[in-house]
């Protein structure tokens, strides 16, 4: 389902800097497919690759963008700033397995 959204000038500025992390969430994805998900660290030892943390941060940092712009859930006129907890209680509460939100 594609919806419409009048965002305020805030939330076009978020919803660009979300469309940059899921640009660079892209390309570290590509890169963790060609390399190896380890790598050997300075005195031999193995360790993860890097950009698994980063990944791991990119994917907060673009909840917490996505959660800023406070887009309303169905049935709502009008969005509101949740945290994760409620944004889980809403997911349940409209059938989403997984705590996906449409």
């Amino acid at each position: 389902m594609l919806a419409v959204y009048e965002l305020a000038p805030a939330e076009y500025l978020l919803l660009g800097q979300a469309a940059s992390v899921v640009d660079l969430l892209a390309r570290a994805d590509a890169e963790l497919k060609r390399d190896d998900l380890t790598t050997v660290g300075s005195v031999g030892q193995v360790k993860s690759h890097p950009l698994l943390a980063s990944t791991v941060e990119m994917r907060r940092l673009l909840d917490t963008l996505i959660r800023g712009m406070a887009l309303p859930y169905p049935g709502e006129d009008q969005g509101k700033r949740r945290s994760p907890v409620a944004q889980a209680a809403a997911a349940a509460r409209w059938g989403r397995p997984g705590g996906e939100v449409a």
